[in-house]
């Protein structure tokens, strides 16, 4: 359905993946992110059959604008209206402020008509909105030079230190794409049951990673020829961005993490990229430190919940139980984390 808004602008529910149109938006929005690219929808619909609620928008002068979402209907709580779930960013995404306005409330009014509790929206700007956001994480992004001599000449000296110990301890670093999803997965769901927190399912990995085809690639990290640590690097725009990486704890000492994101950086550095985006990070976690050795900057990210109806309520209760959730996920075996944590893991949006 269109509606059109008192000021002129256009809005309508779309397929992303139904038309170049789409990406053609994003790529030329200042704002977006690798979230507005439109290969989500499929992906998050194959995963978990949460269903796609994806606005485009324009107004009379032709400013287009976009806003990507999905619809997660929760068991006993609900449904909640994330955009985007799973993901570091979204929100609206238009060089017009009108636009992004009536994007954020043609959202809500979608929300309520469903009876959704709650509006979620991760925005890389500050919306001109009533909700305040929280803005305790941030996006670490390492501008990348021309060359890959200077790249490593720009890095912290413990850092290159750090990357040799790697190399001496006879660790490589090898690129692939789906054929390396099972292996990293491996890794990855040993490493989220440590941290106490529900793995994604092995078949989310799998569709992303087809879905973004040559613009997906995993990288390993083997001792011999074992893995040890791998990632997902993903590319949107000039940008090349890792939402997921992980190593085994056994081998922290030889320092794998350091080889694996520097043969990374260096990788996108030759292939042109401008940026490379280590992901979101609390401020003052291991995480962003981690991220901020490299010499990333912060970007900072505008996390809103609009609650309908219950959903303020709901939300502190959510809360708590995500607490709790993590000391008693740490405590069960890893097979029946890897078994459990994909059906629990496709209602935590975050």
């Amino acid at each position: 359905m269109t509606t059109v808004t008192a000021d002129g602008v256009r809005i309508c529910r779309v397929q992303p993946d139904a038309s170049d149109d789409w990406y053609r938006v994003a790529r030329e929005q200042s704002h977006s992110h690798l979230a507005h690219s439109p290969e989500w929808a499929a992906v998050i619909r194959e995963a978990y059959g949460h269903v796609p609620l994806y606005l485009a928008a324009e107004d009379t002068h032709g400013d287009a604008g976009l806003l990507p979402a999905v619809i997660v209907e929760r068991p006993f709580v609900g449904a909640v209206v994330s955009s985007m779930p799973f993901l570091d960013g979204g929100g609206p995404c238009s060089s017009s402020p009108a636009v992004s306005d009536a994007l954020v409330r043609r959202l809500v009014h979608e929300a309520r008509a469903i009876g959704a509790s709650v509006v979620e929206i991760r925005s890389a700007h500050r919306l001109e909105i009533a909700t305040e956001p929280r803005a305790h994480k941030v996006n670490l992004v390492l501008p990348l030079p021309a060359s890959t001599d200077t790249l490593w000449r720009q890095l912290d000296r413990g850092v290159r230190n750090q990357i040799r110990k790697a190399e001496r301890a006879g660790l490589s670093v090898e690129f692939g794409g789906i054929e390396h999803v099972d292996a990293f997965y491996e890794i990855f769901a040993a490493r989220m049951s440590d941290l106490g927190s529900p793995v994604h399912a092995q078949r989310f990995f799998h569709a992303t990673v087809a879905a973004f085809g040559n613009r997906a690639r995993v990288a390993l990290v083997r001792k011999d020829q074992t893995p040890v640590g791998g990632l997902i690097a993903l590319a949107f725009k000039d940008v090349l961005v890792v939402p997921w990486a992980s190593c085994a704890k056994e081998h922290f000492p030889l320092c794998p993490n350091m080889l694996l994101y520097w043969e990374t950086i260096r990788t996108g550095c030759l292939e042109g990229f401008q940026r490379f985006d280590f992901g979101r990070s609390t401020r003052g976690s291991g995480t962003h430190h981690f991220k901020r050795q490299w010499g990333a900057l912060e970007r900072p990210l505008f996390w809103y919940t609009i609650p309908i109806g219950c959903g303020r309520r709901l939300a502190r209760v959510e809360s708590r139980a995500a607490a709790c959730l993590t000391g008693l996920w740490q405590r069960l075996p890893l097979t029946v984390t890897r078994h459990v944590g994909p059906r629990v893991r496709k209602y935590l949006v975050q």
